[in-house]
């Protein structure tokens, strides 16, 4: 790493104290280079939003700035993956899941090329910018593509777990992250599978299964509930496509209740997913899908838009007592 960023610039001290745990996308790059894999990284303009900063900063001539132009960028990364090279590209979820749907569609998923798609501050997590800038409809978009993978890691060590685990993954992939500040889920001994989900406890009477940031609220909730003396469970489902379909089998044989917990829309996320499994495997679970109802999120701080869509370990926990009665 150069003098600046390991002496502490007041640039990445700044960042690391807002986005914390943004550190783990660059240190998931630095891995695969030092495992001598063919790495090239770009950005939208916001290499400090998104932490590739450290990335660039230590391989400068790995890393590209293509400034505001975000669908040349996944076509130019669609180039450099025909020539060898491993791309991963990051911008804002909202302009990457949905103003490229086309170059994703076309340029990257139809011709099978494994590009890295990074798509951050998805969900509410972008607050006062506005409804224009959140991403509450790209797992709905994305999964919809044929051939592109899913994925919504909890927290920074599992996103880091993922990315070094993507460089024996063929298909081009789609990673959801939010800002970095998630609570960590994980150790950084994490290990990542595509297609695994990961339980956390048996639930008898209600299993949460999350992605993403509300992997940890949900944690939290089932530890609450047991403490009132019930069976609650939780599987972390970070990837969405190819979903754990046996584990949404096995979760929904013996639980009475299934709650899924996402940061999107209801329609066409996880919740729909696993939807989709259990209608064609009836059991006798009882599916609540919990996320965003189909409408434009509001615009706030985003602690208290996910305090108002029920998306904390308080609203987890009513409606999981909602759908218990």
């Amino acid at each position: 790493m150069s003098a600046t960023l390991e002496a502490g610039s007041w640039q990445y001290r700044a960042l690391n104290a807002l986005n914390p745990g943004l550190d783990h996308l660059s240190d998931g790059l630095i891995d695969l280079v030092e495992a001598g894999h063919p790495v090239v990284a770009g950005s939208a303009d916001l290499k400090y939003s998104n932490g590739l900063v450290k990335f660039a900063d230590v391989h400068p001539d790995r890393f590209l700035q293509f400034g505001i132009s975000e669908q040349h960028m996944v076509s130019a990364a669609a180039g450099l993956a025909t020539t060898g090279a491993m791309p991963f590209v990051a911008t804002f979820a909202s302009f990457l899941g949905l103003l490229c749907c086309e170059q994703i569609r076309m340029d990257v998923a139809y011709t099978k090329l494994p590009v890295r798609l990074i798509g951050h501050h998805t969900g509410i997590a972008l607050g006062f910018y506005g409804t224009s800038h959140h991403a509450t409809e790209d797992i709905s978009t994305m999964r919809a593509i044929a051939g592109l993978t899913v994925v919504s890691p909890a927290d920074g060590p599992q996103l880091r777990a993922a990315i070094r685990a993507s460089a024996e993954w063929e298909q081009p992939i789609y990673f959801r992250i939010s800002r970095g500040r998630d609570p960590r889920v994980y150790g950084d001994d994490v290990t990542f599978e595509f297609g695994r989900g990961i339980e956390h406890g048996y639930g008898a009477d209600l299993t949460f299964i999350a992605c993403g940031t509300l992997v940890h609220p949900a944690l939290e909730a089932a530890e609450a509930l047991r403490r009132e003396g019930l069976s609650v469970g939780v599987v972390d489902m970070p990837t969405i496509k190819p979903l754990d379909e046996e584990l949404v089998r096995l979760v929904a044989a013996r639980s009475r209740i299934v709650v899924t917990a996402e940061e999107h829309n209801v329609l066409g996320g996880l919740g729909a997913a696993v939807a989709e499994v259990m209608a064609e495997h009836p059991s006798r679970a009882r599916l609540v899908r919990h996320g965003i109802a189909d409408e434009f999120s509001l615009i706030g701080p985003p602690t208290h838009l996910y305090r108002h869509y029920r998306l904390d370990t308080a609203g987890l926990v009513g409606v999981a007592k909602l759908a218990l009665q």
